[in-house]
C-alpha cells in the first residue's frame, strides 16, 4: 500500500514540475512577444491570429501590446498561486 502512495507522490511532483516548466514557457515568451512589440516603429503592421484557426487580421499595435501586458500578469498570478500550493504541501 505505501508504495502506491510513494508512486502516486512521484507522479504528483512530476506533473507539478512539468506545470512549473510549461508556464514558465509561457511567461518568457509573453515576455518576448512585449519586448517586440514595444520596439515596433509606429507605422508597422500588427496581426493578430484567431484562437484555433489559421486566420490572422489587423489588430492596433497598443490594443495588443496590452493584451500581451494583461496575459503576462496573468501568468505571473498563476505562477505564484502554484508555488504557494507547492510550499503548502
Amino acid at each position: 500500500m505505501s508504495g502506491i502512495k510513494q508512486k502516486n507522490k512521484e507522479e504528483s511532483r512530476d506533473s507539478t514540475a512539468w506545470k512549473k516548466e510549461d508556464l514558465d514557457s509561457k511567461i518568457r515568451e509573453q515576455t518576448v512577444l512585449i519586448d517586440e512589440l514595444s520596439n515596433l516603429k509606429p507605422n508597422r503592421k500588427v496581426y493578430t491570429q484567431q484562437p484555433n484557426s489559421n486566420i490572422f487580421f489587423l489588430a492596433d499595435r497598443t490594443a495588443a501590446l496590452s493584451e500581451c501586458k494583461k496575459t503576462l500578469d496573468d501568468l505571473k498570478v498563476e505562477s505564484e498561486h502554484q508555488e504557494k500550493a507547492v510550499i503548502k504541501k
